[in-house]
């Protein structure tokens, strides 16, 4: 489901920007990018694919959009790899082949698709919010199980063990806002968004952390959803913050 779903995207970009000059430097680019994550197991290989689908995308629209992208990887990727063997005490660590294409279009299907779309008004801003998010989540998760700390349940504020769905900690909170920040200062310094707009990206990227929080508490948890699904609606509020405010 998630190759067809990056097909598609690709179908979609291709349909809508086919004749852009800048396709073959995209293309290179997303070879190269592919090749080095897949090499430092930052993804695995169908996560390699559905990932270049998406780099084409921001590479083949505007390469400093794949910049912020590469910047979104490399947050992710060193958060995964912090205190990896605390991680597997408490069996909450990546598998060693890296995200799989499932987790890759959770986390970025949405700026690919508001970008494969025709222009329309503030396209790039949703894009880089879904971003923002998706590098806030990842360093929330990956950092928040590594420091020790008191963990909480966002729902009801009850402690539980660091990893747990719906778990937020003081770290996490702190990695997140910090990542979502990157994400936005990167924009901002690339010129894709303005000094208010850059702002409203990181609030949107950590908007779509707490909601996603809050939907693996109350869903997730008890079985009803799984990560994946649970990512991706994470990831459409928080562009969905960005339209309301855009």
């Amino acid at each position: 489901m998630a190759m067809g779903a990056a097909a598609l995207l690709l179908g979609l970009f291709l349909g809508f920007h086919g004749a852009r000059r800048n396709l073959p430097m995209a293309l290179a680019i997303t070879a190269v990018f592919a090749i080095v994550g897949r090499i430092a197991r930052g993804v695995s290989a169908s996560g390699m694919l559905a990932g270049a689908v998406i780099a084409f995308i921001l590479a083949g629209r505007d390469v400093r959009a794949f910049v912020v992208l590469l910047i979104v990887f490399l947050l992710t990727l060193a958060a995964t790899r912090l205190g990896r063997s605390r991680k597997q005490q408490l069996h909450v660590a990546e598998p060693e082949s890296g995200r799989s294409a499932s987790q890759v279009m959770a986390n970025l299907s949405i700026a690919g698709l508001v970008l494969a779309l025709p222009d329309f008004h503030a396209g790039y801003l949703l894009a880089l919010a879904a971003l923002a998010e998706a590098a806030s989540d990842t360093a929330s998760s990956e950092i928040g199980s590594v420091f020790r700390g008191k963990t909480v349940l966002i729902t009801n504020w009850k402690e539980v063990t660091p990893g747990t769905d719906g778990g937020i900690s003081v770290s996490g909170t702190l990695a997140a806002t910090l990542a979502a920040l990157a994400v936005a200062a990167t924009s901002r310094i690339l010129g894709l968004a303005s000094t208010s707009q850059a702002a409203m990206i990181a609030g949107a990227g950590v908007f779509g952390m707490l909601v996603d929080s809050v939907i693996g508490a109350a869903f997730e948890r008890r079985g009803y959803l799984n990560n994946d699904l649970v990512n991706l609606l994470g990831t459409a509020s928080a562009v969905g913050l960005a339209a309301l405010i855009a």
